[in-house]
Formats: structure tokens, sequence, C-alpha cells
């Protein structure tokens, strides 16, 4: 009897801890999968900018990098960054990453916008011929000048600057040229004058340097136009750099540059945010003629503030599953331990729980019968000296009986030992009276 009893609790118990381990572990793994993002997309879309600058050249740099981890990097052309953050402000654009030029946004106009950090210097160049400068700007009156596209970063930078000097469209045709089309312009004397932004490594850049008949502009009160503006930087163009054979420039130039930026919407996946950080590494990292080696990217918010992966990237580097493994199973390893940490979280206590459940039962049958031993005590107690007692002997016979055919573990053998041992005290009570 003794035994059945045993074995019915023990299943009871298992049953008991096997559904509670069930229902807290259900539990978990619906709020880890709650907690899951979603798996990233395969198809990511960029845009970028005007054909044949710097920004279209580079999006071909990222989007082979994109390609090696099984990801479609979708490269869309535009004016600049003007249109750029229109189309990642746009959620219907299908833009999610774009590059854009420092100084054109902020976080109040972009709430969904965030930044990966800034990737270069973009200095506005100011190339020019056929034009007398010893009357400053005033030798521009009624020429051509080409100040950048709708929607580009060079026409919004341009027109600020120009309205911060007193000058009004009136002193030249503006004309909406990309930085191609202004650099053939320009060296076919269609134009008289163009500024763009872009890179020193920008093909037009290059061609309009070593062209005899273009110059360039070096900027006057560079330090005030820094001041006013905490999105420029000043940097100079050492003479020479251009050609060294020709001396092109004769003279150290001092240009204003802002910096090009990455941004991202904000609700992009996390993996893609940290692989576009390490393809941001592997191609601006170099050493260049603005910059040293391992200056860029860098942890700036300009004008968008920083994005949480950003932060940890730039803190601690990729993530330690795609540091060792291939992109999507690194993203798979990742999301199962997302899915692994609180089931595990709950699941080891609840297993720890049980055996203390178990010995609580044991104790309990033990701690049963020493109720009925005290219950046989307190009776005695109270009976006089006259009184039969043969049935309370009878009843302890019976309690010892039951003792003597318990079933315990081991570790609970010694509470069984006790509990003989104060049965036979009661018993040499009751044989004394």
């Amino acid at each position: 009897m003794a035994d059945f009893e045993s074995n019915v609790v023990r299943r009871r118990l298992a049953l008991i801890a096997t559904l509670v381990t069930l229902v807290i572990v259900i539990a978990a793994v619906w709020a880890a999968f709650a907690l899951l993002q979603p798996t990233p997309p395969r198809k990511v879309v960029m845009s970028t900018g005007p054909e044949g600058s710097a920004y279209a050249h580079v999006g071909v740099l990222y989007r082979e990098l994109f390609a090696r981890e099984g990801i479609d990097l979708e490269l869309r052309l535009s004016a600049g960054a003007l249109e750029n953050l229109a189309r990642l402000n746009d959620p219907q654009s299908g833009v999610s990453v774009a590059f854009v030029q420092g100084g054109t946004t902020d976080h109040a106009h972009s709430p969904d916008l965030e930044t990966l950090g800034t990737l270069s210097y973009e200095p506005l160049w100011f190339f020019y011929r056929d034009v007398d400068l010893s009357r400053g700007m005033e030798g521009f009156r009624g020429k051509r000048i080409s100040i950048g596209a709708e929607g580009s970063g060079t026409r919004a930078l341009t027109l600020e600057l120009l309205k911060r000097n007193g000058i009004d469209e009136k002193l030249a045709e503006y004309l909406p040229y990309s930085p191609r089309t202004a650099g053939e312009k320009l060296l076919s004397g269609e134009i008289q004058a163009a500024l763009m932004v872009t890179s020193w490594d920008s093909p037009v850049v290059q061609t309009l340097l070593r062209a005899d008949k273009v110059q360039i502009v070096s900027f006057p009160r560079v330090d005030a136009y820094v001041a006013l503006y905490p999105f420029l930087s000043k940097l100079v163009l050492p003479a020479g750099v251009g050609d060294l054979a020709t001396n092109r420039p004769p003279n150290d130039v001092f240009l204003l540059a802002p910096k090009a930026s990455l941004a991202v919407r904000h609700d992009l996946h996390p993996a893609i945010q940290y692989l576009l950080l390490d393809a941001a590494a592997q191609i601006h990292s170099g050493p260049g003629i603005f910059q040293k080696a391992g200056q860029f990217p860098a942890a700036e918010s300009m004008d968008l503030p920083l994005s949480e992966n950003a932060r940890q990237f730039y803190k601690s580097g990729r993530p330690f599953f795609q540091r060792y493994l291939p992109f999507w199973l690194a993203v798979l390893a990742g999301q199962l331990v997302v899915l692994l940490i609180p089931v595990v979280g709950v699941l080891y206590p609840t297993l720890r729980l049980i055996p203390s459940l178990y010995g609580w039962a044991m104790r309990r049958r033990i701690f049963r019968l020493y109720g009925e031993l005290k219950f046989l005590e307190s009776e005695l107690d109270r009976r006089a000296a006259s009184d039969d007692i043969q049935d309370l002997s009878a009843r302890l016979d019976k309690l010892e009986e039951r003792a003597n055919h318990f079933r315990m573990p081991t570790a609970f053998t010694h509470m069984l030992y006790t509990l003989r041992l104060h049965i036979s005290l009661v018993r040499g009570r009751i044989e004394k009276r």
C-alpha cells in the first residue's frame, strides 16, 4: 500500500512539473518570438547620386559587397543629396539607404531617419574660365554658371553661400547641370563657371584640375564660413597636386567641404545596418588626399542621430556571429540565441524547482505520520491513569507498521529512522502506563 501511494505521489508530481514546465516554456517561446525581428530583406534599395558622380561610383562598390552576402542592393540614380533625402523621408519610395550631404537636413525635418556615420569629405569645387577675378564676384556678372541640378546638395549649398554674401540670382545665369555635364560644358566654353560638391576622386574633378584653360577658386575668409556653418570643414588643396609636371594648381587652394553621411530609415533591419557599416569600413577607411587611414567611416552625427547599431559597431565592431559565420548563418544564429535565452532562463530555474517540490512531497508524507503520532501522544496526556489505553497501543502499532513499510529515497531515509525512534519513545510512555 505504501509503495502504491509513493508511486502515485511521484506520478502526480511528475505530471504537475511537466505541465508547469510546458506552460512556462510555451510562454517564454511566445515572448521570444514577439521580440524577434523578421529576417533581413533579400533586396535593399539605395539612392546614390547623378550618373558619373562619386556617389554613383561608390554605390557600385556597396552593391558588389552586398552581392557576396546574397543581398540584392538596387541602386537608384538621383539629382543629389536633396532628392536622396526626399526619397528616404517617403516610406512609399522603397528607398531605405542613401548618401546625404552634411547641412541638408536635421532630425526635426527627417524624424524617421538615422545616420550610420560620416564617410568622407565632399569639397565644394569652384572652377571657372575666361573670367577676370580682380573685381571679385563682380567678375562673374552676366556669366553662365552651373550651380547644380534641382535636388542636389551642390545647389542648396551654393545658394546659401551666395545669400550669405548678399549676392542674388541677378548676378549671373545659374544653370542646373550635373557635375559631369557641367565639366563638359566648361571645357567646351559653353559656360564660364561650375560649382560642384563631389569627392577628390571624381573623374570630372581630375579632368578640370589638369585642363589648361580652367582655373579653381580659392575661397577667401574660409575660416569665417566654417565658424558660421559647423557642418563645413576647411581643406587645403596643395599646389601641384593636380598635375606636378605643369604645377596645377599653381598655388595652395582653400576649399570648403561638407561631409558625406550614410543615412538610413530607422526601421532598416539591424543586420543590414551592420552589413552597410562593414562595407563602409572596407570602402572608405583608406588614406586619401584629405584624410588619414582609418579616419572614415566615423561615428559622427552631423545632422541626424547616430543609429544605435552604429554606436555598437564603432564601439566593438561587427556582432560576434558575423565575425565568424556567413551572413545568413550569422543572422540565424543570432535569432536562435534571442529565442533560447528566455527559454533557458525560464527552464533552468523551473527544472531546479522540481527536486525541491519532490522533497517537499516526501517530507509532507513523513509529517503526516508525525501529526498522527502527536495526536496519539496528546490523547495519552489527556487520559487519566486508570483509563484503558489499549486502543492507543493498537493505533500506535498500526502507525509503526505504516512507517516500517514506507519506501523513501535514500536522501530522506534519515527522516524515516527518526520517525521510528520517536514512535518508540511514545511506545515507552504507553508501556509505563
